[in-house]
């Protein structure tokens, strides 16, 4: 598969310190990255790419990020400004700092090939399925809070 090693296997020392800082109630994109990261992963993706060619973006980042932009309503351009401009989502995807993001088209991209062939259903499926592991649902207290859905926009 021609896809871009993913960076976000962890969150950077630095970008979780300042998340923190900057959010001690936390945001839906901190929420999403502390509860259900690890749905997916670029090799369940793998058939969506050619082998050869310029390497495309993480497309497990690009679902986490579709999921963000779904949850707080967000348009193709701002959910790529947020992944430039936002530490919460930095944080999400488990960015340094300094990541330049990418283009908004990228998500358009991302959605097309998402449309093709029951991809949907087959994603659904397997997070599903992941969801139901015991070790998703051993990992994070009983008392877990919920995403929130809104809150005051964060500075950038």
């Amino acid at each position: 598969m021609s896809v871009r090693p993913r960076p976000g296997s962890e969150v950077p020392a630095l970008t979780a310190r300042m998340t923190r800082t900057g959010n001690p109630a936390g945001t839906a994109a901190m929420w999403v990255r502390d509860r259900l990261d690890g749905l997916w992963r670029d090799e369940d993706f793998a058939d969506w790419y050619p082998r050869d060619g310029r390497p495309g973006l993480s497309p497990a980042q690009l679902a986490t990020v579709s999921v963000l932009q779904f949850l707080l309503g967000l348009s193709d351009r701002d959910a790529a400004e947020a992944v430039r401009c936002r530490l919460d989502f930095k944080y999400a995807l488990g960015l340094d700092l300094d990541d330049p993001g990418f283009h908004h088209s990228v998500l358009t991209d991302f959605r097309d090939r998402l449309l093709e062939e029951g991809r949907t259903d087959r994603l659904l499926d397997l997070a599903l399925a992941r969801l139901r592991r015991p070790e998703w649902s051993a990992s994070g207290p009983p008392s877990a809070p919920t995403p929130p859905t809104s809150w005051p926009p964060c500075a950038t």
